[in-house]
């Protein structure tokens, strides 16, 4: 099938398969999988138009509410930092959008920059496994969860009669926000979890994955969060930020006529119907999956992706 807004052929059920496997795991980190999908379009499927970077937010529009909703269903949704993460970002996107369209129209220079985003927070991810592997540390709450899952499976043989615990959150105010997990108390800036959403969200308004798409390891690695909080909260930052973003790179469409701006509704779609599938499945799966091992996963996909992008600059 032919999409005329991107200039690709492509077989119809093609993007929901690619989508369903990329989003079942990237889900359980907290990761939408645009971030996957958008080297997969422009090195496969040669879409390296601008609006390649709309298209994937229509992905994250369609996808993402289904794995938010299992997240909610199971406690595990940090209301507050969830609106931080999405009056932190929306601003962001905006700049970001523009940053795109104006700066970084040509595939190349985009690929290179997405690799440096990427091989950073990879490698810092990695460090910190490493670290914690080294020092045998281990998350209390993590742990706890994990454990609970497993008595409850034992017990009972099915996963969803195990009862797991909601959050609770003990103070949030403009100073801090503070919230318990499974026995363990943690306390983070309100303004520096706001400085960071809003810089990640003008990465991802550039790289066309959503404000919050690529926060959650930023949110483990340098305030040391459970990966079992902070996916809910990232993936419904990287929902509200999306569907402005796509609404943004419609409504500037008419004034870049000489560049493909406006997203490809119908492709996008198709993603995100597979992404719909793999966010529920890879949220639901999430609480018999290590932390250790998801944070692994998600270093190992940034570190491979941004290592390809360099590759493709240098021999572009």
């Amino acid at each position: 099938m032919f999409f005329q807004t991107a200039g690709i052929e492509v077989a119809l059920w093609i993007p929901p398969l690619v989508a369903f496997i990329i989003s079942f795991f990237t889900s359980m980190g907290g990761v939408s999988g645009a971030f996957l999908l958008l080297p997969f379009q422009m090195s496969f499927l040669g879409y390296t138009n601008p609006s390649v970077s709309a298209t994937n937010q229509v992905f994250n529009v369609v996808a993402i509410p289904s794995g938010v909703y299992r997240y909610w269903r199971e406690g595990r949704m940090v209301w507050p930092l969830t609106w931080i993460v999405v009056f932190g970002t929306l601003p962001g996107v905006f700049i970001g959008a523009m940053v795109r369209v104006l700066y970084l129209p040509d595939p190349k220079h985009f690929k290179l920059f997405a690799a440096c985003v990427l091989l950073y927070i990879g490698i810092k991810m990695v460090a910190e496994v490493l670290k914690n592997t080294n020092n045998g540390a281990k998350s209390g709450s993590e742990t706890r969860f994990r454990e609970m899952v497993r008595r409850g499976n034992t017990n009972t043989g099915d996963s969803e009669t195990a009862v797991l615990p909601a959050t609770t959150v003990t103070h949030f105010n403009l100073k801090r926000l503070g919230f318990t997990f499974y026995g363990e108390v943690y306390d983070v800036s309100f303004w520096g979890i706001f400085l960071l959403s809003f810089i990640v969200g003008i990465i991802g308004g550039i790289y066309g994955i959503g404000g919050g798409s690529i926060i959650a390891p930023f949110f483990i690695t340098f305030f040391g969060l459970p990966v079992y909080i902070v996916a809910g909260a990232a993936l419904m930052g990287t929902f509200v930020t999306s569907v402005a973003g796509v609404a943004f790179y419609q409504a500037i469409a008419p004034f870049y006529p000489h560049l493909s701006v406006a997203p490809d509704w119908l492709l996008g779609i198709l993603f995100g119907i597979g992404g719909m599938a793999g966010m529920y499945l890879g949220a639901r799966c999430q609480k018999f999956v290590p932390a250790k091992a998801i944070k692994w996963m998600l270093a190992s996909v940034m570190v491979l992706t941004a290592t390809n992008y360099i590759f493709d600059f240098f021999g572009y």
